[in-house]
């Protein structure tokens, strides 16, 4: 078989129903090596037996000798009333003794001995090729084996009268051939039913001896089913471990040792987590007050009625604005510390159509070199959920939107109910994400190439990740589709249906 079918061969084995699972493929091999191993005993025991029956045959042809077809010779063809007649005593012979006597290559006379005491006529007709078959019997001194048509399958041995004439004497094959597809016959069934006995007992101890396997398999499919990106993960009961010293028992104990590592690791990641998100609270908290003081202090200078010089008036506007910014920032980082923490929002009716309306008009003025356009449905969508958090998530996609597309960019705001969930879409015409942003969109502090906003300015990378975090708290899910000239940013959130409460 040539190299490039073994592809062909293997990926038809592995669309077989039985060759699956190890369980299946040992018990297919199994099945398969006491096949042949069945096929050759089989085999070796036909084929000895049809040696065995035919040099029985054979010897039996030698000892009898030409005897029958002898009495030929001179065209006598009834039997003889004297045991000892050396011209053929056909009560010697076995039934079905053929005997035939040649003249150069022609066929002078041809008789058989038939069955039961009717032995008034011997003679036996013969077709041209039985002739030629029979011409063609070397005088070697041994056996072969030939097909009559009107007798079947013989063994016949030729040797040279006196006459110098070639006289044939033949036994019948039958009680060979009957013989050996007896044999065929009870070894096919013997061996069948070997076979499935030993399927079904192969299927049962495959299945036992595999079991601490399977449970090894189900613990990892119950690991894998564990939400291990975040939070604490408590992993369930370990494998039974059998025998250290078997495959399978070795296997539990390395799976066993790997589930303690990855514990210790998530342990440790938790814990990392738990840290981290209490800096970030407790910072944010802490900068929160100082931030807002000078601001304060800031916009209290920039109000003092004696006359200021400009470069103090600039630098005093920069520090309120940049406080402003950072305060923004701070309350950000403390939305998602909470977030994060697990804080409950509010489980309030929420007009997601009345929130949409507000947040474009408040883009309409923020952006006005942008186009602005809405599509809603008929009927208002309610939704249940915190209506400060969803304004949030409203207003920093549009203000993603504003902030990454150069001006005169058409961004759409679409509202739909599909089923019982509220899709919010906001698509904009302008370059799109660049494709190794997109993964990591969602994530903290990613900021997207400046070159996509024009020089434009841009927040600190928080936006989206609140967006995220927001719609997750609310049971929804928040999704990217960029490519030049097309993104679209869409929100599912659970809908009450078109204007009604919960």
């Amino acid at each position: 078989m040539s190299r490039r079918r073994w592809p062909r061969v293997r990926a038809c084995v592995r669309r077989l129903p039985l060759a699956r699972t190890m369980r299946a493929r040992l018990t297919a091999g199994l099945l398969v090596l006491l096949a042949v191993s069945c096929a050759a005993v089989g085999v070796a025991a036909v084929y000895e037996l049809n040696g065995f029956l035919t040099g029985r045959l054979d010897q039996q042809l030698h000892d009898v000798g030409v005897r029958f077809p002898a009495s030929l010779e001179h065209g006598a063809v009834k039997p003889s009333d004297h045991d000892g007649d050396e011209h053929g005593d056909t009560r010697r012979q076995s039934t079905g003794t053929f005997g035939a006597r040649l003249v150069g290559r022609d066929v002078t006379n041809a008789a058989v001995v038939p069955s039961g005491q009717n032995l008034t006529d011997l003679n036996v007709s013969l077709t041209t090729s039985d002739r030629q078959t029979l011409a063609g019997i070397p005088t070697d001194g041994r056996a072969h084996t030939v097909c009559l048509s009107a007798l079947g399958d013989y063994r016949v041995l030729a040797a040279r009268g006196l006459d110098g004439d070639v006289l044939i004497t033949g036994l019948p094959m039958e009680p060979v051939t009957a013989a050996v597809h007896r044999l065929e016959l009870v070894a096919g069934c013997v061996f069948g039913l070997a076979l499935v006995v030993a399927g079904v007992a192969g299927a049962l101890w495959v299945r036992w001896s595999l079991r601490p396997l399977s449970r090894v398999a189900a613990t990892a499919t119950r690991v894998s089913e564990l939400p291990l990106a975040s939070g604490e993960v408590a992993l369930p009961p370990r494998a039974p471990e059998q025998d250290p010293r078997s495959e399978v028992g070795r296997l539990a104990g390395a799976f066993n040792r790997m589930l303690g590592h990855v514990e210790d690791a998530l342990t440790k990641r938790h814990a990392s987590e738990e840290r981290l998100r209490s800096f970030a609270a407790d910072a944010s908290h802490e900068l929160r007050t100082p931030v807002a003081s000078v601001r304060g202090h800031a916009e209290l200078a920039l109000l003092h009625p004696d006359p200021v010089p400009p470069k103090v008036t600039r630098a005093l506007e920069r520090i309120a604005a940049e406080s402003a910014r950072m305060g923004e920032m701070v309350d950000d980082l403390l939305l998602l510390a909470r977030l994060d923490a697990g804080r409950p929002l509010e489980r309030l009716p929420v007009d997601l159509t009345h929130l949409v309306l507000d947040s474009v008009t408040d883009a309409r003025a923020a952006g006005p070199d942008h186009r602005w356009t809405l599509e809603l449905p008929e009927e208002p969508v309610t939704v249940t959920g915190d209506a400060h958090r969803l304004q949030q998530v409203l207003a920093n996609l549009l203000a993603n939107a504003r902030w990454h597309t150069p001006v005169g960019t058409k961004v759409t705001v679409s509202l739909e109910t599909d089923a019982k969930t509220a899709v919010l879409t906001v698509h904009d015409d302008g370059p799109g994400v660049p494709e190794d942003v997109q993964p990591g969109v969602f994530e903290r502090f990613t900021r997207a190439d400046r070159r996509r906003s024009g020089g434009a300015g841009g927040g600190a990378g928080l936006g989206l990740a609140i967006v995220a975090a927001v719609v997750e708290a609310h049971g929804g899910t928040v999704g990217l589709e960029s490519r030049p000239g097309a993104t679209t940013f869409t929100v599912r959130l659970s809908s009450n249906g078109g204007g009604g409460a919960p």
